[in-house]
């Protein structure tokens, strides 16, 4: 029975670990058409009538440079540097959670890239081990571009708003390739809270924000 059960087991981590390189590679060249937190979301929203699913896939060519800068000098500044893992970030957010402070994280682009398109929300041990798991496999199948491209087509961007395309139309009526520089830093402003923040009419914590991110862009080289 042990036995039975064993190999059993060892199938299904086997399989699992099959699949999941066969969807890496796979979203390497094909869209995600949808993640599981548009999914939630959609459901948290059910009642909500002017709230649904917002979400237009585009091409990295077709996203302006402003906003790949912009995340990049917000979210994660070694981006194009490090394997997916940013541990100084991270041993700092640990330190600051530590001490009973507000919750702050410190997951690179490709760890919430990882967790956005494969797992569910959450901090338990289990979906942070899946979301290492799954940062390795991106890293090692696709490219940095590859990585920024499905990050900003799938991240959430307002309330029922996910992927660039969609929230610069929702935000400020035109398309993601035209972003000033401080349009694409007002969307880079409201990503730790996208439902709560408002890139438009802004409050002065957003507006600060704002500032500062266009002031680190110019540091920003994009070379994937």
């Amino acid at each position: 029975m042990l036995r039975k059960i064993s190999r059993f087991l060892l199938k299904l981590f086997l399989w699992f670990i099959g699949l999941s390189i066969l969807s890496v590679i796979i979203f390497r060249w094909v869209p995600v058409p949808v993640t599981p937190l548009m999914l939630s979301r959609y459901i948290e929203y059910w009642n909500e009538d002017n709230v649904g699913l917002s979400h237009d896939w585009v091409p990295i060519e077709e996203i302006s440079e402003n906003l790949q800068k912009a995340v990049i000098a917000s979210e994660d500044d070694t981006f194009l540097t490090h394997n997916g893992f940013n541990f100084k970030a991270m041993q700092k957010a640990y330190e600051h959670n530590s001490k009973g402070k507000k919750i702050k994280g410190g997951s690179t682009i490709s760890q919430q890239t990882a967790k956005n398109v494969f797992l569910w929300q959450g901090r338990s041990y289990v979906r942070k081990a899946l979301e290492a798991y799954f940062t390795v496999l991106i890293e090692i199948f696709w490219s940095k571009e590859r990585i920024m491209e499905v990050y900003l087509n799938s991240i959430e961007m307002g309330k029922g708003v996910y992927g660039a395309q969609a929230a610069c139309q929702h935000w400020y009526h035109k398309n993601a390739k035209a972003l000033t520089k401080r349009e694409a830093a007002g969307i880079a402003a409201i990503l730790p809270n996208p439902r709560k923040y408002n890139p438009v009419r802004s409050s002065s914590y957003i507006e600060r924000r704002k500032g500062r991110i266009v002031r680190l862009m110019r540091y920003v080289k994009l070379e994937y």
